[in-house]
């Protein structure tokens, strides 16, 4: 996933911090944009670049 993601966004600094419980959120510079907890979907990395690509806090 974090390869995908560097890939689609070069240049951009990308964590994966580890949880627990079926915890699975994506953040982008303190903005919540994704959360498999509110959602119960787990998404794939073509949903995840999409979200962040959408997301106008990115770049």
């Amino acid at each position: 996933m974090k390869a995908a993601l560097e890939k689609a966004f070069p240049g951009v600094n990308i964590d994966l911090i580890a949880s627990s419980g079926g915890v699975f959120e994506i953040s982008l510079n303190g903005d919540l944009l994704y959360s498999k907890k509110q959602s119960h979907v787990f998404p794939e990395e073509e949903m995840i670049i999409d979200v962040v690509a959408a997301s106008r806090n990115w770049q």
